[in-house]
Formats: structure tokens, C-alpha cells, sequence
């Protein structure tokens, strides 16, 4: 699955770093996802939707 995080991150000059603390997770995690080698839980990609106010859809999609 691919994914707009790093350019929302960036949008808002947030730091990978910034990022984990708000989601609960570690900046590894917010690194492998916006490589996409790690599709996040349903759990946390909801977060990242409330957080960025976008839909899941507009953060995620498929290849």
C-alpha cells in the first residue's frame, strides 16, 4: 500500500519524531510506513486520518 504521510508530515512541519509521540508508536514505525514497508493497524491509520483531518483514503491507497 502506498501512502501520502510523509508529504502531509511535511505539509505541517511535523517531525518523524513528532509524529510517533502524538500516534503512540515508535519513529521507526512512522519511518517503515511512509517507505512502505509497513502498512499500519486499522487502529493507527485511523488515527493518522483524525490527526491529519483526511480520510483514510486520502492518506492510503493501493499500488
Amino acid at each position: 500500500m502506498k501512502n501520502n504521510l510523509k508529504i502531509l508530515r511535511k505539509e505541517r512541519k511535523i517531525t518523524q519524531e513528532q509524529l510517533a509521540k502524538s500516534m503512540g508508536v515508535t519513529r521507526q514505525t512512522i519511518i517503515a510506513i511512509e517507505q512502505d514497508k509497513y502498512d499500519p493497524t486499522l487502529k493507527l491509520a485511523l488515527a493518522l486520518s483524525e490527526y491529519f483531518e483526511a480520510t483514510v483514503n486520502e492518506i492510503f491507497y493501493m499500488k
